[in-house]
Protein backbone atom coordinates (compact mmCIF):
# COMPACT_ATOMS: atom_id res chain seq x y z
CA UNK A 1 0.00 0.00 0.00
CA UNK A 2 1.27 3.97 -0.74
CA UNK A 3 2.93 5.59 1.92
CA UNK A 4 0.55 8.58 0.43
CA UNK A 5 -2.87 9.91 -0.17
CA UNK A 6 -1.49 11.77 -3.28
CA UNK A 7 -2.06 9.82 -6.38
CA UNK A 8 -2.49 10.41 -10.01
CA UNK A 9 -6.15 9.13 -11.62
CA UNK A 10 -5.66 6.81 -14.07
CA UNK A 11 -8.50 8.96 -15.55
CA UNK A 12 -7.74 11.74 -18.00
CA UNK A 13 -9.20 14.46 -15.57
CA UNK A 14 -7.50 17.54 -14.78
CA UNK A 15 -4.92 17.39 -11.54
CA UNK A 16 -3.68 20.61 -9.08
CA UNK A 17 -0.21 19.65 -8.28
CA UNK A 18 2.65 21.91 -6.17
CA UNK A 19 5.89 21.06 -6.96
CA UNK A 20 8.55 22.72 -4.30
CA UNK A 21 12.32 23.05 -4.16
CA UNK A 22 14.56 21.64 -1.71
CA UNK A 23 14.47 23.23 1.59
CA UNK A 24 12.07 26.36 -0.24
CA UNK A 25 14.99 27.82 -1.57
CA UNK A 26 14.54 31.16 -3.70
CA UNK A 27 15.38 29.26 -6.71
CA UNK A 28 12.50 31.13 -9.02
CA UNK A 29 13.85 34.98 -8.09
CA UNK A 30 16.24 34.72 -10.64
CA UNK A 31 14.09 34.96 -14.60
CA UNK A 32 16.59 32.20 -16.09
CA UNK A 33 15.55 29.29 -14.01
CA UNK A 34 11.38 30.46 -14.31
CA UNK A 35 11.80 30.76 -17.71
CA UNK A 36 12.91 27.48 -17.92
CA UNK A 37 9.88 26.02 -16.32
CA UNK A 38 7.86 27.98 -18.70
CA UNK A 39 9.51 26.26 -21.94
CA UNK A 40 9.15 23.09 -20.04
CA UNK A 41 5.13 23.57 -20.08
CA UNK A 42 5.53 24.98 -23.60
CA UNK A 43 7.04 21.37 -24.89
CA UNK A 44 4.45 19.84 -23.04
CA UNK A 45 1.70 21.46 -24.38
CA UNK A 46 3.16 21.21 -28.13
CA UNK A 47 5.08 17.94 -27.96
CA UNK A 48 3.21 15.63 -25.10
CA UNK A 49 -0.99 16.66 -25.39
CA UNK A 50 -0.82 18.11 -21.72
CA UNK A 51 -3.28 20.62 -21.37
CA UNK A 52 -2.40 23.28 -18.98
CA UNK A 53 -5.35 25.19 -17.04
CA UNK A 54 -3.30 27.17 -14.62
CA UNK A 55 -0.26 28.04 -12.89
CA UNK A 56 1.72 30.10 -10.66
CA UNK A 57 5.39 30.29 -10.63
CA UNK A 58 6.74 31.63 -7.17
CA UNK A 59 10.29 32.37 -5.52
CA UNK A 60 10.06 28.26 -4.44
CA UNK A 61 7.54 26.19 -5.83
CA UNK A 62 4.96 26.44 -7.98
CA UNK A 63 1.20 25.08 -8.61
CA UNK A 64 -0.35 24.07 -11.71
CA UNK A 65 -3.55 22.33 -12.80
CA UNK A 66 -3.03 20.32 -16.38
CA UNK A 67 -4.72 17.32 -17.66
CA UNK A 68 -3.22 15.17 -20.53
CA UNK A 69 -2.63 11.95 -21.34
CA UNK A 70 -0.17 10.37 -19.08
CA UNK A 71 0.01 13.01 -16.61
CA UNK A 72 1.77 11.21 -13.93
CA UNK A 73 4.53 10.11 -16.49
CA UNK A 74 5.08 13.81 -18.48
CA UNK A 75 4.97 15.46 -14.82
CA UNK A 76 8.16 13.17 -13.53
CA UNK A 77 9.67 13.85 -16.96
CA UNK A 78 8.93 17.75 -16.45
CA UNK A 79 10.29 17.61 -13.20
CA UNK A 80 13.58 15.79 -14.75
CA UNK A 81 14.51 17.95 -17.43
CA UNK A 82 13.43 20.66 -15.56
CA UNK A 83 15.84 19.95 -12.41
CA UNK A 84 18.76 19.44 -15.27
CA UNK A 85 18.21 22.02 -16.53
CA UNK A 86 18.07 24.55 -14.08
CA UNK A 87 21.44 23.13 -12.20
CA UNK A 88 23.40 23.19 -15.42
CA UNK A 89 22.01 27.13 -16.09
CA UNK A 90 23.67 27.56 -12.39
CA UNK A 91 26.70 25.94 -13.01
CA UNK A 92 26.77 28.39 -16.16
CA UNK A 93 25.82 31.55 -14.16
CA UNK A 94 28.53 30.50 -11.32
CA UNK A 95 25.70 30.29 -8.92
CA UNK A 96 28.02 28.08 -6.23
CA UNK A 97 25.95 29.14 -3.02
CA UNK A 98 22.75 27.85 -4.65
CA UNK A 99 24.50 25.09 -5.76
CA UNK A 100 25.61 23.89 -2.39
CA UNK A 101 22.70 24.48 -0.54
CA UNK A 102 21.28 21.84 -3.23
CA UNK A 103 23.95 19.84 -2.53
CA UNK A 104 24.00 20.04 1.06
CA UNK A 105 19.76 19.64 1.32
CA UNK A 106 20.08 16.52 -1.59
CA UNK A 107 18.27 13.10 0.27
CA UNK A 108 21.00 10.45 1.42
CA UNK A 109 19.17 7.80 -0.99
CA UNK A 110 19.86 10.15 -4.36
CA UNK A 111 23.13 8.28 -4.19
CA UNK A 112 23.51 8.88 -8.08
CA UNK A 113 23.68 12.69 -8.39
CA UNK A 114 25.37 15.81 -7.00
CA UNK A 115 22.17 17.61 -6.14
CA UNK A 116 18.71 17.76 -5.78
CA UNK A 117 16.42 20.63 -7.32
CA UNK A 118 13.08 19.49 -6.61
CA UNK A 119 11.49 18.01 -3.38
CA UNK A 120 10.00 14.48 -3.99
CA UNK A 121 6.53 14.14 -5.22
CA UNK A 122 4.10 16.73 -7.10
CA UNK A 123 1.01 16.16 -4.59
CA UNK A 124 -1.56 15.62 -7.12
CA UNK A 125 -5.01 16.01 -6.51
CA UNK A 126 -7.71 14.86 -9.09
CA UNK A 127 -10.33 17.98 -9.56
CA UNK A 128 -13.97 16.37 -10.29
CA UNK A 129 -16.45 19.47 -10.14
CA UNK A 130 -16.53 22.93 -11.66
CA UNK A 131 -16.68 24.03 -8.04
CA UNK A 132 -13.24 22.27 -6.73
CA UNK A 133 -11.68 23.79 -10.02
CA UNK A 134 -12.49 27.09 -9.32
CA UNK A 135 -11.42 26.92 -5.95
CA UNK A 136 -8.15 25.78 -7.01
CA UNK A 137 -7.93 28.26 -10.03
CA UNK A 138 -8.57 31.05 -7.41
CA UNK A 139 -6.10 29.53 -5.01
CA UNK A 140 -3.49 29.31 -7.93
CA UNK A 141 -3.88 32.81 -8.88
CA UNK A 142 -4.10 34.33 -5.15
CA UNK A 143 -0.91 32.73 -3.80
CA UNK A 144 1.08 35.97 -4.60
CA UNK A 145 -1.50 38.21 -3.46
CA UNK A 146 -1.79 36.60 -0.40
CA UNK A 147 2.02 36.63 0.22
CA UNK A 148 1.71 40.58 -0.83
CA UNK A 149 3.56 40.57 -3.68
CA UNK A 150 0.51 42.34 -5.44
CA UNK A 151 -3.14 43.78 -5.01
CA UNK A 152 -4.02 42.00 -7.94
CA UNK A 153 -3.46 38.58 -8.98
CA UNK A 154 -3.51 39.51 -12.49
CA UNK A 155 0.10 41.92 -11.87
CA UNK A 156 2.06 38.83 -10.81
CA UNK A 157 3.69 38.15 -14.11
CA UNK A 158 4.55 34.27 -14.07
CA UNK A 159 0.67 33.39 -13.73
CA UNK A 160 -2.03 32.54 -15.62
CA UNK A 161 -4.05 34.90 -13.63
CA UNK A 162 -3.77 37.28 -16.83
CA UNK A 163 -5.32 34.56 -18.89
CA UNK A 164 -8.21 34.48 -16.89
CA UNK A 165 -8.10 38.13 -16.90
CA UNK A 166 -8.42 38.13 -20.96
CA UNK A 167 -5.02 39.66 -21.11
CA UNK A 168 -1.73 37.91 -23.02
CA UNK A 169 -0.14 35.39 -20.55
CA UNK A 170 3.43 34.19 -20.81
CA UNK A 171 2.26 31.05 -21.80
CA UNK A 172 -1.12 29.67 -23.21
CA UNK A 173 -3.65 28.23 -20.99
CA UNK A 174 -6.93 26.58 -21.26
CA UNK A 175 -9.61 28.86 -19.35
CA UNK A 176 -12.54 26.96 -21.12
CA UNK A 177 -12.24 23.74 -19.40
CA UNK A 178 -15.95 23.05 -19.01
Amino acid sequence: MARTRYRFSKEQRPHFMTDTIVAWLPVFSYPDYATIILDSWRFLQRQRDIVILAWVILENHLHWIATGPQLSKRVGEFKSFTAKAIIQKMEENGATTLLQELTYYKLRHRVDQDHQLWQEGSHPKVIESDEVMWQKVEYVHNNPLRRGYVDQPEHWRYSSARNYAGQPGLIDVCTDWR
